[in-house]
């Protein structure tokens, strides 16, 4: 603690601190020379290729991959096109940009993942320099040709190449350039010169930074913050002016008193800090600069690179692995000599308590008069947040937690989320992780994205504890990193099928909402088909096996499974597969051993494959369907003679079935449609498809009594059918007359009122009234109230002594008119109820 100061610079009003973060791993005989080097931000991943100007295949350059702490991750000598550029993806993959303009992709592990092309033009006249940069969209590329055009992707996941306008007047490469993005948009900034331009979409625009030095010819070296809303410019006079990546504000401007070009520049400003600065290095050298004249220098033992990052910028070099940050303020305030700020005063009085000493209490006097308790605590709880050291970090929240006895109503949350933070901080900046991380990076990056990244180099366990410590819901945190886990697992060819998958089952038992079909997926693209049957029996979820099985070659069970899903549009998808690859014997087979399937599919075939319907009808000798289907497929054609030859072939198969009152329906159907013809040929009249019911209706109301007659009588048809109909059919002519010696003829196997009931519906009272004598006393109330003879109806009710039919002709009497007839009726009514 006494120390906590000792590595503190003061630039203008505030501290610059360089902490050592891992002393590397790695064992390199020259060091970074001669090396192209690309570290990931937020700690990342770095990528080293060593001897990239070899173009001798007996000596090819090698490509090497290592943690933050130079663990060594994957080595391979490199056998594709000269490297001109390496850098990272936001998901730490590795690009490595070729001289013809190809970019090839890499995992965390060395593994080949894809390649693209920046174009044409870029393959033709060869990429000069390169930036690797991430947008708003993703990961970028920027690319300077042979022919000093700028060739632009903002996004290689959905590559779409932007060719930029020409720079006026640029004859050979420019002194520097960088890639801006404002308003959702990559531009290019290109000094030639001491000239600035914008290049977007549609135009190169000149700019002037305001307040630039006049010494300076020409703009030499440039960079911008990580948030892309800074810029630094370094001139040959030696001058870096800072301000905004607009050009419209400057900032300051240092005079570094150094002209020769620096190897390297980048932003150090820290969010919400009030100073603007930035790191340029030399061979030997590094300055910060800031906005007063003076500067810090570091003098730098071995050749190093500087990865900016959110809140400063990491030194990485041959041996050693540091950042380099402004002091974040509540650790000023607290640590700063003779500082008088409540959190420094907690931090005495918490000292002198573990001493026993009254000077505590003198020092809680002192912030609690001041009423800064409460923001003395919070001081201390976001000090330990921005330090490295455990101790220092403990120190800090043993004071804060001190601070908190003496206040009854600070919240605990800010607390309780800082040693957890903490505790899942310094577990990934242990050695064998190496992923140093600082707290204001890790609240930017967010919890998911950091357990992505463990599970991305396979730290399986840490990413589970840090889950549960975290309570991460179990869908996002415990299950995710199990699901990974087990399609890593099943990639291992160590291992036998039955071993992974029992020992996948284990693991996965208890977690929640995983996809076992996905971790099927996987061994089956690993080529282990068994492993992956073997997975799917652990997928609960029909929907999500039967596809793979499909994609397996394994048809009879991706069925099978279908089937036992009771879904039926899932057994569809998986007939309607295999109608597509097996051949038509085949797929008969296998249906025929799956009776929902066949039925199912018998249904499809019934909507939209008449013909494949009657195949699989004969080649189950099922007689009753064919004659079904030739039945059905007869009254889609319209040519008699086939109709015809469909019912006889319908006839043969009912035969076979042993459907004798199918086989005779249809023969007379047969007889039906010939007769039907006949008469058509005979009178003209449209008859041909018609039902028996409608050729009898049509040919009696055309006239043709003696042919329905003879229908009637050649297809027996009841009695009191054929009366109905004739009877409608007379009655819509308006033939009274025949109607007439029709109801003469034989007793009415129906009955007169429907006669009375035909000619009132046609308005033709006074023929209604010749049946009324006919019909039978139970109806014959019923006929003089039809006829509207209310003195009948009264009549036949009194005679009759029915209380229902004399109050139904009570209700149909008018009090005016029929008075008399109502007392009549009314002494009736009285006289049947008492009986």
């Amino acid at each position: 603690m006494a120390f906590v100061t000792a590595n503190w610079n003061p630039l203008g009003e505030s501290f610059y601190r360089k902490i050592e973060l891992y002393e590397m791993g790695w064992n390199l005989k020259d060091g970074l020379r001669e090396c192209l080097v690309a570290a990931a931000p937020y700690g990342g991943p770095i990528a080293l290729l060593k001897g990239h100007y070899r173009r001798s295949p007996s000596a090819r350059p090698q490509l090497e991959i290592y943690s933050s702490s130079g663990l060594p991750l994957a080595s391979f000598p490199w056998k594709s096109g000269v490297v001109k550029q390496l850098g990272w993806t936001v998901s730490d993959d590795l690009l490595c940009v070729q001289e013809d303009g190809t970019v090839l992709v890499y995992d965390l592990w060395g593994g080949f993942k894809r390649h693209f092309s920046m174009g044409n033009e870029v393959s033709q006249s060869q990429v000069l320099e390169t930036k690797i940069f991430h947008s708003p969209y993703g990961t970028g590329v920027a690319i300077l040709t042979g022919a000093l055009r700028f060739t632009l992707a903002t996004n290689i996941d959905d590559i779409k190449l932007r060719r930029l306008p020409e720079v006026p007047g640029l004859q050979e490469a420019p002194s520097c350039w960088a890639v801006l993005t404002q308003d959702r948009q990559s531009k290019v900034l290109v000094a030639n010169g001491s000239q600035l331009f914008i290049l977007d979409n549609t135009a190169c625009t000149p700019v002037t930074p305001p307040g630039l030095s006049p010494q300076a010819s020409s703009i030499v070296h440039m960079c911008v913050s990580f948030s892309y809303k800074y810029l630094a410019l370094l001139t040959d006079s030696g001058h870096v002016w800072m301000g905004t990546s607009n050009l419209k504000e400057k900032l300051s401007e240092v005079d570094t008193k150094i002209k020769t070009p620096p190897k390297q520049m980048a932003w150090c400003r820290r969010p919400k800090s009030q100073q603007p600065s930035a790191v340029v290095m030399w061979d030997g050298l590094l300055i910060v600069v800031g906005e007063c004249k003076e500067t810090i220098q570091y003098h730098l033992d071995d050749d190093s690179v500087l990865v900016p990052e959110l809140d400063g910028v990491r030194i990485i070099s041959g041996t050693h692995h540091e950042l380099l940050q402004e002091v974040p303020g509540a650790c000023e305030e607290i640590f700063k000599i003779a500082s008088m700020a409540p959190g420094a005063l907690l931090l005495e009085a918490h000292k002198e308590y573990e001493k026993e000493s009254q000077k505590a209490d003198e020092y809680l006097r002192e912030i609690k008069e001041q009423s800064l308790l409460s923001e003395a605590v919070r001081q201390c709880v976001e000090a330990a947040g921005h330090e490295h050291e455990p101790e220092t970090q403990k120190t800090l929240l043993r004071a804060a937690s001190f601070g908190k006895c003496f206040l009854s109503n600070f919240p605990p949350e800010q607390f309780v989320s800082m040693c957890r933070d903490l505790r899942v901080l310094n577990a990934v900046r242990d050695y064998t992780v190496g992923i140093p991380l600082t707290h204001t990076q890790f609240k930017q990056m967010t919890v998911q994205v950091l357990i992505d990244r463990l599970v991305y180099r396979k730290l399986y366990p840490l990413a589970i504890e840090v889950c549960r410590y975290l309570k991460t819901p179990e869908y996002q945190g415990v299950s995710r990193v199990l699901k990974h886990w087990a399609c890593y697992k099943v990639q291992q060819k160590e291992e036998s099928d039955e071993v992974i998958a029992k020992a996948v089952s284990v693991k996965l038992a208890d977690a929640a909402g995983i996809s076992y079909s996905e971790i099927a997926t996987k061994a089956y693209e690993s080529g282990r088909t068994e492993l992956a049957i073997k997975l799917l029996e652990f997928e609960p979820r029909s929907g999500e096996q039967v596809p793979l099985l499909l994609k397996m070659k394994k048809s009879p069970l991706a069925l099978s499974k279908a089937i036992e899903s009771g879904d039926t549009d899932l057994v569809y998808t998986v007939v309607m597969y295999l109608k597509n690859e097996l051949n038509r014997g085949d797929f008969f087979m296998m249906l025929r051993n799956q009776p929902v399937a066949l039925s199912l599919y018998k249904q499809f075939c019934k909507h939209q494959e008449q013909d494949t319907l009657k195949d699989l009808f004969n080649q189950d000798d099922d007689h009753e369907e064919l004659g079904n289907f030739y039945v059905k497929a007869s009254y889609k054609d319209q040519r008699l003679e086939a109709r015809v030859a469909l019912l006889q072939s319908a006839v043969d198969e009912y035969y076979k079935a042993k459907n004798d009152f199918s086989a005779k329906t249809t023969e007379d159907e047969m007889r039906l449609l010939r007769f039907q013809r006949k008469l058509e040929e005979e009178k003209g009249e449209q008859l041909v498809g018609f039902s028996l019911h409608d050729t009898m209706t049509t040919l009696l109301s055309v006239g043709l009594h003696k042919h329905a007659e003879q229908l009637y009588k050649d297809f027996r048809v009841p009695d009191k059918r054929f009366w109905w109909l004739k009877l409608k059919a007379l009655a819509e002519k308006e033939d009274w007359e025949e109607l007439e010696k029709f109801g003469k003829t034989k007793k009415s196997p129906v009955g007169y009122l429907p006669f009375v009931e035909v000619c009132i519906k046609h308005h033709n009272k006074y023929e209604a009234k010749k049946y009324v004598s006919k019909v039978t006393p139970e109806q014959k109330v019923k006929a003089h109230l039809a006829v509207g003879d209310m003195e009948g109806a009264a009549e036949a009710a009194i005679e009759r002594r029915n209380e229902s039919e004399i109050s139904t002709v009570l209700s149909r009497c008018s009090a005016t008119t029929d008075h008399l007839l109502m007392e009549r009726l009314n002494r009736a009514k009285a006289t049947a109820v008492k009986k």
